[in-house]
């Protein structure tokens, strides 16, 4: 609805002030209209695929593209211009004779397109300087309890006693896996404790603590609960908002590990791929999963409230389950 109000209101003065120019208004109806046509498929082809797909990490690329792109719409609308709508060609400029190519042609209606594109942008700039400011707002007011009730819920109780108490058998058995426990222990609380509260954490941290939670799940659960762990891509220079995945990772463990449904696997997949993370975990249902219904239906509207705030739509989350599996998917950007 803004868009074509936009447009529309657009096309109207154009129309008025280039109708009163030539004192000619179905000219300057008919010129706008091809003019138009281009402008539109040129600033969409730039908000909605050049800059999201392309900027901050490719600046020359993006120009090329854009420039290319927009010399060819240029001459399209030359053509159509004098094909559709008249074949005085540039009589803005009161020289009679022009080539249909002329230069000075070529070059006006290029910086016009260029102006339109330049125009639509910082609107677009502004609009989204506008929005992240109220989300920011709206993190910052709900940031503190958001981020207390999701360090609650992977500050376990359980998890840290049943931890501890292994760590004291390995210290009684004298095991060479007590010191080693003992740091992957301390590396694991200090993140929650000091990186927890930031914005974002690099990947790398963030793959780190995972890979430390899972080794001491692996010690508490022993030889009855496999992990299959695979990480693709390269992780290095990306950043990520701090224990997002883990919930995921933690919900597969415990559900997915009741002793009712004996030796178990768990699978964790994370993809790096041209600036994306795609995560998925899946796990055996169980009883309790099953009929816990309600439960999962808050968690998972929690978790899309929280997913929309980061990310607004830029994400997908999907969950598939079966009578078996219990499948979680997602895809998010990265910085």
């Amino acid at each position: 609805m803004h868009h074509s109000l936009f447009w529309l209101i657009y096309f109207t003065l154009n129309t008025l002030r280039w109708g009163s120019y030539f004192d000619d208004y179905v000219y300057s109806f008919q010129s706008n209209l091809v003019e138009f046509i281009v402008h539109i498929i040129l600033v969409y082809f730039n908000l909605y695929f050049l800059l999201p797909k392309l900027i901050p990490n490719k600046y020359l690329e993006y120009l090329f593209l854009l420039l290319l792109s927009v010399l060819t719409m240029t001459l399209v609308r030359i053509i159509f211009t004098y094909e559709f709508v008249t074949t005085d060609v540039f009589p803005e400029s009161e020289r009679p004779g022009n080539s249909i190519f002329d230069f000075n042609y070529i070059t006006a209606a290029f910086i016009g397109e260029i102006y339109v594109i330049g125009f639509t942008t910082a609107i677009k700039i502004t609009i989204d300087y506008v929005k992240n400011l109220r989300k920011t707002e709206e993190l910052e007011k709900q940031g503190l309890k958001n981020e207390l009730s999701l360090l609650k819920s992977q500050l376990q109780p359980h998890f840290f006693f049943n931890t501890l108490n292994n760590l004291y058998s390995l210290t009684l058995e004298k095991s060479e896996q007590a010191p080693e426990t003992v740091v992957k222990l301390s590396e694991f609380m200090s993140y929650v404790i000091y990186q927890g509260s930031k914005r974002k954490v690099s990947l790398t941290d963030e793959i780190k603590y995972i890979q430390n939670y899972i080794d001491l799940e692996r010690l508490r659960f022993g030889d009855r609960v496999q992990v299959n762990f695979s990480l693709s891509g390269c992780i290095e220079n990306y950043q990520i908002p701090p224990l997002l995945l883990l919930q995921f990772i933690e919900n597969a463990f415990k559900h997915g590990t009741d002793y009712d449904l004996g030796e178990v696997f768990l699978h964790i997949d994370l993809i790096i791929d041209d600036s994306w993370l795609q995560f998925r975990t899946q796990n055996r249902k169980s009883t309790h999963q099953i009929h816990d219904a309600e439960k999962k239906g808050i968690g998972l509207k929690n978790t899309k409230r929280r997913l929309g705030l980061l990310f607004d739509d830029n994400y997908d989350f999907i969950i598939e389950e079966d009578e078996i599996n219990y499948t979680v998917l997602l895809k998010i950007p990265l910085e």
